[in-house]
């Protein structure tokens, strides 16, 4: 809500300053955000005493910004007190912020009365003289800025470390303290004892000011920090394809401390993914692993909360694709450090440094600058691409993929029209046959089977099944090192297209039947997958090659077989 700014003068004098100090607030783009001003020649005429309107306008204001020249205007014949005499006591009286403004007048002399009003006003505030409208707004404009940097509107401080303007020690969590010591106690020997109070525990990480809290401490301890920041929050939403487009069948907002966000988020994201589970030869229970690791996820997300601009009304969003995860955050990477360099070792510089602390006690981050490159490393060990890091207008964007087919792979692929609409939809459904990619593309049958034969020999789909139930579904043999174009000069696993389109390369993973790979997206006639060697435990029907290169297909050959016993 905007704060008011009553303007008094005498109208008649300075009616070319009072009409110059309101055109300034209402156009400048900072104070208008905050301002509001009544000026009494502004109202439209009405059936009311305008003492009784003015006055009332007063008791309403935050800021009373008064005028002293040389008249001292018009008087009441009742007590001879002008409007602005009268204006000044009431906002004197209901304890209004007060700006004093006196104009030069050479050797011109006031008004008595108006000479007794600025005596009064000079003992009881600091005044500034002006010569002329120029100015005079400049003087406005730096006290209102003042004001504002008093109330904790605006601060030069960091964000993180600025006055939390109405919250107090009682807005703290006891348990979320209690938590925070613990946790930050095991995981990085916190020097606090564990029964340590909430203005102890926040004198220590230097969020307190005096009494005042922090916007840290509020985001990060609070009962209700949204209360306070009401963008501090992550919005959450999966999508069935490759796009954003509705209906969106899972969305939602996490609120509380950026400690929960983190929590909710990053579990939110691991249970859209694909999980793989093992067997029990090692342990009682079955390992799980995710498609995209649980670790490297909840680096990206923490760093968006940690580091993202929050002096901005936009929220940290992650979205779920059937290809990748993407996160993004409104805010810009510290000056000098440019997205191609978060590849390689480089300084940790965090824009909220009141944030990140308690965020690397509690072992939610590293203080190395060293994030980034376990998200790389952890995406390589799990045959993934490297994450994409992008500036994307106010946003900072990174791209986890969940498959190889990124959208820098494909466009090297030389795929048509046709391929890359289809590959949209197997993406979504995971699976495609001649008949499906038909419709969806628009093809005949004979250019149908001539565009999957081709993705097939580029490595990006393999054949599944025989006659009339054979389908194609994605490769899942992601490249790293050792393909085409590795430092190691090996070979990977994929074909040499794919590999030589991939720009990150390396063997890939083929998973064993030992390992049941499980969706959470619905799925046509099953709930749980089989590894592409052994499709729904039916063997696959070969195709017979024999001496001199011909193929024999199978039912070719049984034919033969009972032709030879008769």
């Amino acid at each position: 809500m905007k704060e008011l700014v009553f303007i008094s003068s005498v109208q008649k004098e300075l009616a070319a300053e009072r009409k110059a100090i309101r055109d300034f607030i209402c156009s400048n783009r900072l104070l208008s955000k905050h301002f509001e001003v009544f000026l009494f020649e502004d109202l439209p005429a009405k059936d009311q005493r305008p003492d009784s309107l003015y006055l009332d306008k007063v008791s309403k204001c935050s800021v009373f910004l008064v005028m002293l020249g040389k008249e001292y205007g018009w008087e009441d014949p009742k007590d001879g007190v002008s409007p602005t005499d009268r204006e000044f006591d009431l906002a004197s009286q209901t304890g209004k912020h007060r700006l004093v403004f006196l104009k030069n007048l050479g050797n011109q002399k006031q008004h008595p009365k108006m000479a007794a009003l600025t005596e009064k006003a000079k003992k009881q505030l600091v005044y500034r003289r002006f010569g002329n409208t120029s100015d005079l707004v400049s003087l406005v404009y730096d006290s209102l800025i003042e004001y504002l940097e008093q109330r904790g509107v605006i601060q030069h401080k960091p964000f993180d470390a600025a006055v939390c303007p109405n919250a107090t020690l009682a807005d703290i969590s006891a348990d979320k303290i209690k938590w925070f010591l613990n946790t930050a106690r095991r995981e990085r020997n916190l020097s606090l004892p564990a029964s340590a109070s909430a203005k102890e525990t926040l004198t220590h990480l230097k969020l307190l000011d005096g009494e005042r809290l922090s916007n840290a401490a509020a985001l990060l301890f609070a009962n209700d920090p949204q209360r306070f920041t009401m963008s501090a929050v992550v919005k959450c939403a999966r999508f069935h394809g490759v796009e954003v487009a509705k209906p969106i069948p899972s969305h939602q907002v996490f609120e509380g401390t950026l400690y929960d966000q983190v929590d909710a988020a990053v579990d939110f994201v691991m249970s859209k993914l694909d999980r793989a589970v093992g067997t029990r030869a090692v342990s009682a229970s079955a390992p799980v692993k995710y498609e995209i690791p649980k670790d490297a996820i909840a680096e990206i997300i923490v760093n968006a909360v940690a580091h993202r601009d929050y002096t901005s009304n936009a929220a940290v969003q992650v979205f779920v694709f059937a290809d990748r995860v993407e996160v993004w955050n409104p805010g810009h990477l510290p000056k000098g450090l440019t997205p191609g360099q978060l590849g390689m070792p480089h300084s940790s510089e965090p824009p909220n440094p009141f944030i990140a602390r308690p965020l690397y006690l509690a072992h939610y981050i590293e203080s190395l600058g060293t994030g980034t490159l376990d998200v790389i490393r952890l995406c390589r060990e799990s045959n993934l691409p490297v994450p994409d890091f992008e500036q994307r207008g106010s946003q900072f964007v990174v791209t986890l993929w969940r498959d190889w087919l990124t959208t820098e792979v494909l466009a090297a692929l030389d795929l048509n029209d046709r391929q890359r609409e289809a590959l949209v939809h197997i993406k979504t459904s995971n699976r495609i046959a001649n008949t499906e990619y038909q419709e969806v593309t628009g093809a005949t049958r004979p250019t149908a089977k001539r565009d999957l034969e081709d993705l097939v020999h580029k490595g990006v789909l393999v054949p599944m099944g025989a006659g009339r139930g054979a389908y194609y579904e994605l490769s899942r043999k992601r490249l790293m090192n050792g393909s085409i174009g590795s430092a190691d000069g090996q070979r990977g696993n994929g074909s040499e297209m794919a590999q030589m389109a991939h720009s990150q390369t390396g063997p890939s993973v083929k998973p064993g039947r030992e390992n049941r790979r499980i969706r959470n997206a619905p799925q046509t006639r099953r709930s749980v997958g089989h590894s592409s060697a052994n499709k729904g435990g039916r063997k696959p029907r070969l195709i017979k090659r024999h001496m001199n290169g011909t193929k024999t297909h199978p039912a070719l050959s049984r034919s033969k077989k009972r032709g030879k016993k008769k």
